[in-house]
């Protein structure tokens, strides 16, 4: 039974500590957003009932220190896919707006924009996307008395909380299957070189991830950065089929590249997956919109934005402390790989 005084308008978080749950699981029970199980809801509801908790009262309790808004900071760089990034963008927006909470987009590449919205307390809490190794923005947030959550992995995240795709795990998951399918060279079709330079985390672990596995394996491997457009393709293939190992899989981890990259590898006379298999790390969606659906170890870009706005959120009413949270792969079968002749 809640000590809180009557007098005292009880919160989201208040109706969370009374209930034992996230504050995240009261919203979708308020706004059904998401299933709930009865059991929870019911004991989320009593909690409510006890408290007097009213969402009204306790948006106005909140006003004069909150501003309901999250900066969400996406740099928009020429290496990154725009179409990718949107997927992040809306499932942060949408999870957002359950918390009754507004979004402001952030797209310079800089530290004095995150410092001039939070300094004047335009936004309650930051999600940051598109994270370096060795982020320069990082330091800055690790000072702020706000919280904020990246979309990233990078070396020391300075007591931030993180999120994001276990990119390594997807290469390793993706050369098993084709080691499985008995393939014994395969070639990694990665990032753009700029994505690489800089050391963005999605594009380095997710090289890294092939290279340890084909190692483990004892595969037979090459790699190439490669940018989105046929004519970069049409080199990287050649640098991939020139070489003295036999290489009969790809993997691939650009999106941009997959409208063409069919045509391309028709150029090397070869027929996906009759002469080479394809497996592709994208999001589903991507993977699939294909006339022949690729193969793919699938980002699932609307569970890392969702758990990043629950994880501000939650470091926002509760005060939890900084997490670090990696979600596995997993790989659909589709029409782009077959096993050894």
């Amino acid at each position: 039974m809640s000590n809180r005084k009557a007098s005292t308008a009880a919160t989201i978080s208040d109706v969370a500590k009374e209930a034992g749950v996230s504050t995240s699981t009261v919203s979708y029970v308020m706004s059904g957003n998401r299933p709930i199980s009865k059991e929870t809801r019911e004991i989320v509801e009593a909690a409510m009932r006890r408290l007097k908790y009213s969402p009204r009262s306790s948006a106005r309790a909140l006003a004069s220190s909150r501003s309901n808004v999250l900066g969400l900071v996406v740099p928009l760089r020429a290496d990154v896919n725009v179409g990718v990034v949107m997927q992040f963008v809306t499932a942060v927006v949408t999870t957002a707006r359950t918390f009754n909470q507004d979004v402001l987009l952030l797209t310079q590449d800089d530290a004095g924009s995150i410092e001039r919205v939070t300094s004047q307390s335009m936004v309650d809490g930051l999600v940051m996307m598109d994270i370096e190794a060795r982020d320069p923005r990082i330091p800055v947030l690790a000072k702020l008395d706000k919280p904020a959550v990246l979309i990233g992995m990078p070396d020391d995240p300075r007591g931030l909380s993180c999120v994001d795709f276990d990119f390594a795990g997807a290469s390793r998951t993706a050369v098993r299957h084709l080691v499985e399918l008995g393939h014994r060279g395969i070639a990694f079709i990665g990032s753009p070189p700029a994505s690489l330079r800089r050391h963005a985390t999605y594009a380095d672990r997710a090289l890294r991830g092939f290279e340890e596995a084909c190692r483990e394996l004892e595969v037979t491997h090459v790699s190439v950065a490669c940018e989105a457009n046929s004519k970069d393709l049409a080199r990287a293939l050649d640098k991939v089929f020139a070489g003295p190992e036999a290489i009969t899989a790809l993997l691939v981890h650009n999106e941009g590249l997959l409208p063409i990259l069919r045509e391309n590898l028709a150029a090397h006379s070869l027929s996906v997956p009759e002469d080479i298999s394809v497996v592709v790390i994208a999001p589903a969606d991507v993977a699939t919109s294909a006339f022949l659906p690729w193969t793919a170890v699938s980002i699932p870009a609307m569970d890392i934005g969702r758990a990043a706005v629950e994880m501000v959120m939650d470091r926002l009413s509760l005060a939890k402390p900084a997490e670090l949270r990696l979600i596995a792969p997993t790989l659909s079968e589709g029409a782009s790989t077959a096993a050894v002749r």
